[in-house]
Parts: C-alpha cells; sequence; structure tokens
C-alpha cells in the first residue's frame, strides 16, 4: 500500500493491513475445513470464528451472540435497514442526509418510506428536526427507525449519537448507526450507545477486503438478506468467509491494544495549521466541530477536486476526493451538498486521511506538493473560465 516512493493519505478509503493479519489470514486458508461440518476441520473452522466474534465484541463493548459477520459495511447496512422492514418491525425509516451510499439506496426503494433529516452547516443532524419528525411518525402509529452514521466519510463530522438515541428511543423508535469510519480511530462503545444496531468494516481497521459485521442486540429479529443455510443464527446465509473474519478478529485485537489518537490528532492539526498559512481563504469542513483525529476535508475555490488528485498522484501522494466517483468522473457530493456548500466549492473538495504509520515527513511531502498544484489548477481553472 505504501512504500518509500508514496505517501499513502487514503486511510479513510481503507486502512493499510496489518502484516499480523495477512499471517493469520494465510494460516485460516492452509487449514481449510468448513465451520458448518462436524468433523475436527469444521470444529476448527467454526472455533476460529468464534474467537474472532469475541475479539470484534470486545472492541466495542457488545456481546459475541449480537454479531452477525457480513461482507462489509454495505452489507451490514443493507442487512439493517431491509431485515428489520422486511419483517416489519418497521415501516418508516429516516435517515440523515449525509449517509453512506448504501443507507442512501433505501430513499429510492420502492415499498419502503424514507424521510431524510436535515443537517446543518457543518453537517451534524439537527435535533429540533429530528424530534419534530418522530412526533409526526409516532402520532402516526408508525414504526420508526432512525439511521444516522457515528463519524461521516468524507468531513469526519461526528454526530451526537448519544442525543439522537436519547430522543428515538422516548419515542420509541429503534436506531441504527453506521460506525464503520468511526471504528479504530474513536472509541466506540455499543453498549453505551445505546443504539440497536451498528455496522461495522475490517479494512477501515488494519483488516482484510470483504469482511465486516452488523451488530444486533439480541432481542432484535432481522429477515435475512442472503437465504439458505442456518449459518449466523440464521441472519446471514452463506458458508463463512473463514479468512476475512479471522483477520477482522485479529485488527479487532490489535485495534483494542493500540491508541495512536493523540498522535495522529496532532498530525491533522499541524496539516490544517499549514494549509491556513498557505491559503487564508481554504475552507476546511466542520473544523469547528468533533471529528475523527484523522481527517481533513479542504476546498480552495479556484481548483477542482479531479486535477489536484491527478497532481498529488503523480507526485507521489494518494489522497481522495471529497465526492463519489462515478464512471472515471468526479461528482458533486451530497455530504457537500445538504450541508449547503456551493457546487463550486464542493467540486474543489479533497480529504486527506491519515492512520498509524503516517509521519510528519508525509504531511510535509503532501503539503509541498498540494501547495504546487493548487497553483497550477487555479490557472487552469482561470484559463477555462475566461
Amino acid at each position: 500500500m505504501r512504500s518509500a516512493k508514496r505517501t499513502y493519505l487514503d486511510w479513510n478509503a481503507t486502512a493499510p493491513i496489518y502484516p499480523e493479519v495477512v499471517e493469520a489470514m494465510a494460516k485460516a486458508l492452509s487449514q481449510g475445513g468448513n465451520a458448518s461440518s462436524v468433523h475436527s476441520e469444521g470444529r476448527n473452522a467454526h472455533g476460529a470464528i468464534e474467537v474472532a466474534r469475541e475479539q470484534v465484541a470486545q472492541l466495542i463493548n457488545a456481546e459475541p451472540r449480537d454479531i452477525v459477520f457480513t461482507s462489509g459495511g454495505s452489507e451490514a447496512n443493507t442487512l439493517a435497514l431491509s431485515g428489520l422492514a422486511t419483517n416489519g418491525t418497521v415501516d418508516r425509516i429516516l435517515i440523515s442526509a449525509v449517509e453512506h451510499p448504501s443507507v442512501m439506496a433505501f430513499a429510492n426503494l420502492d415499498g419502503v418510506q424514507v424521510n431524510l433529516l436535515r443537517v446543518d452547516a457543518s453537517g451534524i443532524v439537527e435535533l429540533d428536526a429530528l424530534e419534530a419528525c418522530l412526533s409526526k411518525v409516532a402520532a402516526a402509529n408508525e414504526k420508526p427507525l432512525v439511521s444516522v452514521m457515528w463519524a461521516n466519510n468524507e468531513t469526519g463530522v461526528i454526530q451526537p449519537i448519544e442525543d439522537i438515541v436519547k430522543l428515538a428511543h422516548a419515542h420509541q423508535c429503534l436506531v441504527h448507526c453506521d460506525a464503520v469510519q468511526a471504528l479504530g480511530k474513536i472509541p466506540v462503545d455499543f453498549a453505551a450507545s445505546g443504539v440497536d444496531l451498528m455496522s461495522l468494516s475490517a479494512h477501515k481497521i488494519g483488516g482484510p477486503q470483504g469482511a465486516g459485521a452488523l451488530v444486533v442486540r439480541s432481542s432484535l429479529a432481522l429477515a435475512p438478506v442472503f437465504k439458505g443455510g442456518g449459518q449466523e443464527l440464521g441472519r446471514r446465509a452463506g458458508t463463512e468467509n473463514l479468512s476475512g473474519i479471522v483477520g477482522f478478529g485479529l485488527a479487532a485485537e490489535l485495534n483494542g491494544s493500540e491508541n495512536h489518537e493523540a498522535e495522529i490528532s496532532s498530525l491533522r492539526d499541524r496539516l490544517e495549521s499549514e494549509i491556513r498559512k498557505l491559503r487564508s481563504d481554504a475552507v476546511i469542513f466542520g473544523e469547528d466541530q468533533k471529528r475523527l483525529p484523522n481527517t481533513t476535508c479542504v476546498a480552495v475555490c479556484g481548483t477542482t477536486a479531479e486535477a489536484l488528485l491527478i497532481m498529488l498522484d503523480l507526485s507521489g501522494i494518494a489522497v481522495s476526493s471529497g465526492s463519489a466517483c462515478s464512471s472515471g468522473k468526479v461528482a458533486t457530493s451530497h455530504v457537500l451538498g445538504a450541508m449547503g456548500v456551493e457546487d463550486a466549492v464542493a467540486k474543489a473538495a479533497i480529504r486527506i486521511s491519515s492512520g498509524r504509520t503516517t509521519t510528519q515527513q508525509d504531511i510535509e511531502k503532501f503539503l509541498n506538493a498540494w501547495s504546487k498544484a493548487i497553483g497550477t489548477t487555479a490557472k487552469q481553472y482561470a484559463t477555462a473560465a475566461a
């Protein structure tokens, strides 16, 4: 993922995998065995999965039986929302306007009543609007579910989860939380948060891609999206991804034994301070709010994210756009749009996200390349506009 010639600052997209995780996964692959088989190999595979279940549960202070392993965060989100809507537990879903696309997709799903919750200029759910919506839903005798992410993947802004849960539960409303970006960056406590369902992903914490989990309070029943065998207590059919689950478990254990939050936060503060010195007109989204310690989403008017990403990549630096990419083109971010950011500014936004191996030299290399890139792209933008 990262060599001496490359500087990787896109940890929110995927975190470099721990070498120990690679070794553990290779061992699991070589041992083989189907966890549903009753012979020795099958029992060994089943045992490895249960160890991983305990490791993930311990990281987030949950019960192991509440962990449902999935293929990743998107499937976990889908299982949470679809699983409750399909079995009639909920008949209306309230989602914030800055959610991940796997949650936003439910706004266009036939047969599911969905309300989009407004956010303020920092991307935080407006609690007054949420309470008003919950009151209307309660008056209509509907069974709602609120789905709000713990921390935004583009801006790093952290939602007031405890306040949202308190409001929702006061109206007998369930709460689902996409904690994919928060996990491994800040403390995430499932029990203390009060949420009813929580989505997680392995590759955001140094585990493998293709593994994730939905945490479900034991009293809740879910209609499985994948039907077939009785795996995961009937909540998610299909032969388990043994090596991926083992890797997820070990990554969770390693995260629980490490704490890089202070040093990563210091690097982010240094980065943003220098950005301000280089360009006082730079817009740093959510800078006055609680954010993930590793995330900076910044825009400079007169530039474009697409051009900046290319120039930074050519300089040996990997960052990403604050926008979603489709067919090789950078589209306007729905997150920044919901925050009321002007289109020209949103199209200039890039995201810098760091992690446990990021150094001060990485930050300096980015700043040097970025300062040159914004000058070049601003000239190109002015020429194109003329």
